[in-house]
């Protein structure tokens, strides 16, 4: 489902007018269909399997070997986990658009990225509170847990946040949020080699897919820039043209 943030940032960036959506332009039509196959791309990847590829051993990380915990589906309420996903991504979808605007008032990243650090640590810290008050489970157990929070705290949160935000001031919403599914060909990827998950070839058609689909976004992009930059430059030669008639200048021959 999280795969769908590049459709839902599409809608909600061509609704304010932060994306221009005009499919009988060849631009616009490349935008549009560039959409579609990156989630159509990372659609395949979740869902169709196809013929085995490749299946590593899995990696020993201190003699310990990977195991995937198989939890039973009993007492799990699977509608309530899909809304929160949903909202999730309506979230993040949201965020980036309402990004583009902030930043252009207020061009300090590195302020932004800390401030939303800041609020987020703040509301987690209240739910936390709420929903987990055994403090023996707040207590750091292995080196692996101290790794994961620095890497989230660090790369996931401050980093990541920072180069989207920079992203979303040079390329638009819609340019950040297409690149999304490349998520699912590298998580693919590195529990293929790291896990020794197994490979399968709808990942590689997935990966193919998107692929395409972000060449054409991009592509359209581009094109959409220069057609935008040469009307601006006519524009503004029609109007020096207008003001050189309505203002004739005589020069005297001696």
């Amino acid at each position: 489902m999280q795969n769908s943030v590049p459709a839902i940032t599409f809608v909600l960036a061509s609704a304010i007018g932060l994306e221009e959506v005009n499919i009988s332009r060849i631009h616009g039509l490349a935008k549009v269909l560039g959409t579609i196959a990156c989630v159509g791309g990372a659609t395949i990847i979740t869902l169709y399997k196809g013929p085995l590829l490749l299946q590593q051993k899995a990696h020993h990380i201190q003699g310990d070997t990977f195991e995937v915990a198989q939890s039973s589906t009993e007492n799990q309420n699977w509608t309530l986990g899909c809304l929160y996903v949903l909202g999730h991504c309506l979230c993040w979808a949201a965020w980036m658009v309402f990004q583009a605007p902030v930043v252009k008032k207020y061009p300090a990243k590195l302020t932004l990225t800390s401030f939303t650090c800041l609020f987020g640590l703040i509301q987690f810290a209240i739910i936390a509170a709420f929903t987990e008050r055994d403090l023996d489970s707040w207590k750091i157990q292995s080196k692996e847990e101290l790794f994961t929070i620095l890497y989230a705290g660090v790369i996931s949160s401050g980093i990541v946040i920072y180069l989207q935000t920079w992203c979303i001031q040079k390329g638009g919403p819609v340019f950040v949020a297409v690149f999304q599914p490349l998520q699912t060909i590298i998580v693919a990827i590195m529990a293929a080699l790291i896990l020794g998950d197994k490979l399968y070839s709808g990942g590689i058609i997935g990966a193919i897919v998107i692929v395409i689909g972000l060449y054409l976004v991009l592509w359209g992009k581009n094109r959409e820039k220069k057609v935008t930059e040469s009307s601006l430059t006519k524009a503004l030669l029609n109007e020096e043209e207008e003001t050189g008639k309505a203002n004739p200048t005589s020069y005297d021959i001696a």
